[in-house]
């Protein structure tokens, strides 16, 4: 039987695909967002399983983001204050679950090193257990470093944390090699990752809140006063992601009802962390306006 004039048959759609298949193999793509299309099209036809193009994407994203973006911010810092006597803080050391702690000396800009839990255990086997002897030292790094130079700095040195300073001096957070490889292979329930509500909105100094995307939508509303429905969706990420029409990507925003949410994590099934700002209600009118002309 004749194949349709109007078409391509399924052959030479293959045989296209292999072509650009090959083409991309033996020439670069010519931009980043031309190389993901075809990824994900690779996806569609079942060549690419879904954890691959979520690790490649992840791979593609690293070398864009910055130690800023990932870090643990400084007043959420689990430390040790070498100031103070160990009885006072080894409770909560242990209690923590953590197996480094930035160890400072009464002020959170003065980390002197690195204290592993491990090396209390000769705390309750030692007399006169000295904490100074047994610090390592800390390594320090930009707000700009970018994440696969550090990936790269983390495997040579060894190393699995890093101090994130900013332009004055000062300690902005902490990153760690989980953060990092996070972006990668997807979550990984590492000792700063914690469970608990309390640490799923937390508020930053200009008025945001980060906000991670499995956030019950009730627990959003409480804390926002807003009103949205949660007879659709749990998650605040699930919201989100019914208002864009897809998994956005890091960097995307998406605005509902007079709230401002930015994907600060993702890969390519979900999102998992979101920066939350509140919308002048010009703005949101404006924006209500244009997004109506959109549609129409």
């Amino acid at each position: 039987m004749p194949e349709p004039s109007n078409g391509r048959s399924a052959s030479a759609k293959q045989k296209s695909f292999i072509e650009r298949l090959t083409a991309f193999i033996f020439h670069e793509p010519e931009n980043r967002e031309e190389l993901l299309s075809f990824l994900a099209e690779a996806h569609e036809r079942q060549l690419l399983d879904a954890d691959a193009l979520s690790m490649i994407e992840g791979v593609l994203q690293v070398s864009e983001l910055r130690a800023r973006d990932l870090m643990v911010p400084s007043a959420q810092m689990d430390v040790v204050d070498i100031s103070e006597p160990v009885d006072s803080w080894i409770k909560r050391v242990i209690a923590s679950g953590h197996s480094r702690f930035p160890v400072i000396e009464g002020d959170r800009d003065q980390v002197i090193g690195i204290l592993l839990a491990k090396d209390l255990l000769r705390y309750y086997a030692e007399d006169g257990f000295d904490v100074r002897a047994k610090l390592r030292p800390a390594v320090f790094i930009p707000e700009s470093k970018p994440l696969n130079v550090l990936l790269r700095d983390f495997r040579a040195t060894r190393n699995h944390m890093a101090l994130v300073v900013d332009e004055y001096g000062g300690i902005a957070g902490l990153i760690t090699i989980e953060d990092v490889l996070e972006q990668i292979v997807g979550d990984i329930d590492d000792e700063y990752d914690r469970d608990e509500a309390a640490d799923n909105i937390v508020a930053e100094k200009d008025g945001r809140w980060r906000v991670k995307a499995l956030t019950e939508i009730e627990a959003v509303n409480e804390a926002f006063g807003t009103s949205f429905p949660d007879d659709q969706f749990d998650t605040v990420g699930g919201l989100v992601i019914d208002a864009a029409g897809r998994v956005p990507h890091r960097g995307d925003v998406v605005q509902i009802e007079g709230l401002r949410f930015e994907v600060l994590r993702a890969d390519a099934r979900q999102i998992h962390l979101l920066q939350v700002s509140r919308v002048p209600k010009a703005v949101a009118s404006e924006f209500a306006e244009l997004e109506e002309q959109r549609q129409a």
